[in-house]
């Protein structure tokens, strides 16, 4: 299937993947979840009162989020954590009511930020600019535009439905039934029901076209709302009713980062031995729970006792169908390059817009090492394994560049370009992967 995904540059810097040479015996902790921490900064902004989110994440795409909301007249202080051990975040909600000269928010490339804010900043007496890294300005924006003009707000965006855009806001939104293709993104909904109890009709979202993706996602921030008091009513699928009210003030401990565990874990599938991911959540509505299954179902054993998920591999990598993996596909697709048997991976076209055409990008990176893949309309055929080392090309994609970090683990002279990107969610993780990678011996 032909791809609109430009050719890779030229390396910038260039990491040598450590391989492993011996079955793991790795403990990791990972931080905490980007798309809880930033949807919690959100709500803090319009909260009743002070918050605190305890030990969330900082990384590229927090600091985004937190310089957006500071910009937008938020106060965020980093505090010391009670034990001593991490960092909190102390939040003082926006005064919704102060004008506000011209302002200019950088979303970089974190579609949180240019998806979230936007709708947010309606809210306020402001004329707030938009803009982001040259990457970010052709990810799709054009339903929550869309969005917004049809909630008669002042949205100029040259009719790009992309970044750059202005919003120019009195700070009252009627709200009230609002329809919107979401097929592109869940952020799209996400971005709309986290302000909709500030309209004054509240919200009524309905979603046409084709089927959302990474519904998970939207049930995160439904969820996330219930917990600070928002009521949401999602009985009726592809309808959200918002009702007005407010953000009750919150204290919250932020879950870790369970897609961002997703590579740790597959480690020990691609090189054999165990990896074990302390505080993994009884509960949880982050995707990342669907691991120990699909690791599962890849070749691994899979346990979590008194929070600690524990996986381990002990033999080839299996071949497998599945659907609707979102934001794991990168790492899955990774696995499935070091095994003999066949992998398909649907329902993630979406992942075409994500921060680069990951689908594109994902057939580029394994085919030039050998292996045989190829984009289908919606998803990846892995056919063969990759057969030899290489650059592995990162396209500013922090999930492009794990993905390689997993084949190198299993495959010599593999080398990952810009492995610093992966700061955007993660910004120890080099450090953690060589950690990692050691403890296969020599």
């Amino acid at each position: 299937m032909s791809s609109n995904l430009s050719a890779a540059p030229a390396p910038l810097s260039l990491w040598p993947a450590p391989r492993a040479r011996g079955p793991l015996d790795a403990t990791v902790h990972v931080p905490a979840s980007k798309s809880l921490t930033n949807r919690y900064l959100v709500l803090a902004a319009l909260a009743d009162g002070p918050c605190r989110l305890r030990k969330p994440l900082r990384s590229r795409d927090a600091d985004l989020m937190i310089g957006a909301l500071r910009v937008l007249g938020a106060g965020i202080e980093e505090v010391p954590s009670d034990d001593g051990e991490g960092r909190d975040l102390r939040v003082t909600p926006l005064d919704r009511s102060a004008a506000r000269d011209s302002l200019a928010v950088d979303c970089g490339l974190a579609g949180t930020v240019m998806r979230f804010v936007p709708p947010l900043a309606a809210l306020l007496p402001a004329t707030v600019h938009f803009d982001g890294d040259p990457a970010a300005r052709v990810r799709p924006m054009a339903p929550v535009v869309t969005a917004m003009k049809d909630l008669a707000l002042d949205v100029d965006d040259d009719d790009r439905g992309t970044l750059p855009l202005t919003v120019h806001a009195t700070g009252r939104v009627r709200g009230g039934h609002l329809v919107v293709d979401a097929s592109g993104s869940s952020q799209f909904v996400s971005a709309l029901l986290l302000v909709g109890a500030f309209f004054d009709d509240g919200l009524h979202l309905e979603h046409v076209g084709e089927a959302v993706p990474s519904l998970d996602h939207i049930r995160m921030t439904v969820e996330t709302l219930r917990q600070v008091g928002v009521q949401v009513d999602d009985s009726t699928p592809g309808h959200w009713v918002v009702s007005p009210g407010t953000v009750r003030s919150f204290d919250v401990i932020v879950e870790r980062d369970l897609s961002n565990a997703g590579p740790f874990l597959a480690a020990a599938l691609a090189a054999g031995g165990t990896v074990r991911i302390p505080d993994w959540p009884v509960e949880t509505t982050q995707v990342g729970a669907r691991w120990p299954e699909i690791l599962t179902r890849m070749g691994a054993t899979a346990t979590c006792d008194s929070g600690v998920l524990t996986v381990t591999g002990t033999g080839p990598v299996r071949g497998i169908d599945l659907a609707d993996a979102s934001e794991l596909a990168p790492t899955v697709a990774a696995l499935a390059a070091l095994s003999d048997e066949e992998t398909r991976l649907s329902g993630i076209a979406h992942l075409r817009g994500h921060e680069t055409n990951r689908l594109a990008a994902l057939v580029a990176e394994i085919n030039a090492l050998g292996g045989l893949a190829e984009e289908t309309s919606d998803g990846l055929v892995i056919q063969r394994p990759v057969a030899h080392g290489g650059v592995f090309h990162s396209y500013e994609d922090h999930r492009m560049a794990t993905a390689g970090a997993v084949i190198g683990l299993a495959m010599d002279d593999v080398r990952v370009e810009d492995i610093a990107t992966t700061a955007k969610t993660m910004p120890d993780f080099p450090h953690l992967w060589q950690d990692l990678a050691a403890t296969g011996g020599e």
